[in-house]
């Protein structure tokens, strides 16, 4: 018997989603914590996790609508990974600023794999259709 839904690690994408939503919302303020940054942009993972944690509730709470939200979470993942390019602009001087790097490094990765996991799941769902 297929499964009916993509899964990774034994989750659902709306659950990564909102697993990841809630790991870029603390990273975010953790960051700001520990650099004792006075700057809103050490906040950026937090504000970009915010979204991508409303929409995957969302799609859950109301699966009708999941395909409009999971497309607006692969977005707000991409524009992550994105953001996260920002880190090879300080080639060569990596980790000048420690953890402004870590936080661009911890952004191209996380939203590299998140995004890759969503396109998986887009492609599982067009092939089992």
């Amino acid at each position: 018997m297929e499964k009916l839904h993509f899964q990774f690690l034994g989750l659902t994408v709306e659950k990564i989603s909102i697993f990841y939503g809630i790991f870029l919302i603390i990273f975010g303020i953790f960051i700001s914590l520990v650099s004792n940054s006075n700057s809103l942009t050490s906040y950026i993972p937090t504000f970009f996790g915010l979204p991508i944690y409303i929409f995957g509730y969302l799609s859950i709470r109301y699966p009708e609508k999941k395909k409009l939200f999971m497309h607006i979470i692969v977005l707000i993942g991409f524009i992550v990974f994105l953001g996260g390019l920002d880190f090879l602009r300080g080639y060569p001087d990596f980790f000048e600023n420690f953890w402004a790097d870590i936080s661009k490094l911890t952004l191209l990765i996380s939203g590299l794999i998140f995004t890759y996991i969503n396109i998986q799941s887009f492609i599982y769902i067009r092939k089992n259709r």
